[in-house]
C-alpha cells in the first residue's frame, strides 16, 4: 500500500474500493482532526475526513470495517433514488393507500364512484396535498418554538427525491407524500428543515441539533430509506 504521506501538500483525494464485488467511491478530506469520520453522501460514494498523515491502509480497513453498513446504506438510497413504485388502481377502488403511515381502501379516502383511473390519480394527489398541508401547518408551530426559528415560507411541492427542502433565504418545503408517513416520521422532516434555517449542510452542529429535539432521529430516516418506494400513487 502507498502512505497518504507522499500526497501531504494535496487536500483531497479519491479512493476506490471493493466490497462485496461493489466499488465504494471514496472521497477523502485531510485537515488538522484528531479522528477519522464517515458519512454516506450518495449510493455507493462516502466522504472520509482524516487527520493529515492518515495512510490509504488504515482508510481501507475503516471503510471495509463498515462495509455491510454502507452497502446495506447505498442499496437503500438507491431504491429512493430511483423513485417510488406506481401503484396499479384495482377496480371499484378496492386499492391500498398509505395515510399518516396506515393502510386505507381508496373509497376511504376520495370518492371513486364512475371514476376514471386518471380522475382517481389526479383527486388522490389533491387529497394528500392538502392533508399534507393541513398536517405540517398544525406540527411545524411547537418545533419552530423549540428550534427559535422562523421560515420565510412553506410550501407543498411534488418531487421525486427529496422529502423536504430549505433555500438560503429561508423558505421550506415539503413533499406531498409525507402524508403517508406515520406522524413521527413528518416531525422529524419537519426538524431536519428547520434546522437547515441555522445549518444548511450536515454539519456535526446540524445534527446536534437535529438530535437536541429528536434523538432517534436515524430511525426516521431508515423509514423513509425502507419504505419510500412505497409512499406513492
Amino acid at each position: 500500500m502507498v502512505e497518504i504521506e507522499i500526497l501531504e501538500e494535496a487536500e483531497r483525494i479519491m479512493l476506490t474500493i471493493e466490497i462485496n464485488n461493489h466499488m465504494i467511491n471514496c472521497h477523502i478530506e485531510y485537515g488538522k482532526r484528531k479522528k477519522v469520520s464517515i458519512t454516506m453522501d450518495l449510493p455507493y460514494m462516502v466522504t472520509i475526513k482524516a487527520p493529515n498523515g492518515t495512510s490509504e491502509e488504515m482508510i481501507q480497513q475503516l471503510v471495509e470495517q463498515h462495509g455491510e453498513v454502507i452497502l446495506k446504506k447505498s442499496a437503500l438510497m438507491q431504491q429512493a433514488l430511483d423513485g417510488p413504485q406506481a401503484k396499479e388502481y384495482e377496480e371499484e377502488g378496492r386499492g391500498k393507500f398509505l395515510l399518516f403511515g396506515k393502510e386505507h381502501a381508496l373509497h376511504e379516502l376520495i370518492d371513486v364512484e364512475g371514476r376514471s383511473e386518471e380522475d382517481l390519480r389526479a383527486n388522490l394527489k389533491k387529497f394528500y396535498f392538502a392533508e399534507c398541508k393541513r398536517m405540517i401547518g398544525e406540527r411545524i408551530g411547537r418545533y419552530q418554538q423549540a428550534l427559535k426559528v422562523k421560515p420565510k415560507s412553506v410550501d407543498i411541492v411534488e418531487s421525486a427525491t427529496k422529502w423536504g427542502s430549505c433555500s438560503w433565504d429561508k423558505k421550506l418545503t415539503f413533499n406531498y407524500r409525507l402524508a403517508m408517513a406515520p406522524l413521527e416520521v413528518i416531525d422529524y422532516v419537519i426538524i431536519h428543515e428547520l434546522c437547515h434555517i441555522h445549518h444548511m449542510n450536515h454539519d456535526r452542529s446540524f445534527w446536534r441539533r437535529v438530535g437536541s429535539i429528536m434523538p432517534d432521529y436515524k430511525a426516521k430516516e431508515d423509514y423513509l430509506m425502507r419504505n419510500g418506494r412505497a409512499m406513492t400513487l
